[in-house]
């Protein structure tokens, strides 16, 4: 859920320039609030709007903390526990077909607040459960998208081979073709 949220500010991977900020686009939000079973009213005044930025600010401060090497500091996860102390839940165990047990958390009040607690307790969650070394950003500079690797080698360079990866290795072809076509002139 946090990457997707993190990379709802989303930039043309192809090199255009151009870059998108989503969380302003209702069907984004839409969907991004469907696809995780969260609870929120749209459409989201300027000022909600501005605490999710905020939110979305902090945990790719936190992902370049990450990436460059660094544990989270003692601050971010000072920060990271106030997002998350703003959305209090209701546990609920239940049963899934015959023998499974599911715990549930459902929020208190389904509010901004609890929408964005959420999205940082499954940052928080993944910090837990995850290694750091898997948390990525890619690397084609045009892109940014961050993500998490769950490759077996843990060697994925780019947010998806198919789009980056393929752009990325033509520009070196390109690059190298050119370098070779200056030397000989």
């Amino acid at each position: 859920m946090w990457d997707d949220f993190l990379n709802s500010e989303w930039h043309d991977w192809r090199g255009s320039g151009r870059s998108e900020d989503r969380l302003y686009r209702e069907d984004w939000l839409t969907d991004f609030i469907d696809e995780y079973h969260l609870q929120m009213t749209l459409p989201l005044k300027t000022d909600e709007l501005d605490l999710l930025k905020q939110l979305r600010s902090f945990l790719r401060k936190c992902v370049q903390h990450i990436v460059a090497g660094e544990p989270p500091s003692r601050q971010q996860l000072e920060e990271l526990n106030r997002w998350m102390a703003a959305g209090p839940v209701v546990r609920q165990l239940g049963m899934q077909g015959d023998q499974k047990f599911v715990l549930t958390y459902t929020p208190v009040t389904p509010d901004l607040q609890t929408f964005s607690a959420e999205i940082a307790g499954s940052f928080a969650q993944t910090l837990e459960q995850g290694e750091l070394a898997r948390f990525r950003i890619c690397t084609n500079p045009d892109c940014l998208w961050v993500y998490y690797d769950d490759t077996r080698n843990r060697s994925k360079r780019y947010c998806d081979d198919k789009a980056c990866g393929n752009l990325m290795k033509v520009r070196r072809f390109r690059a190298k073709k050119k370098q070779q076509a200056d030397i000989e002139n």
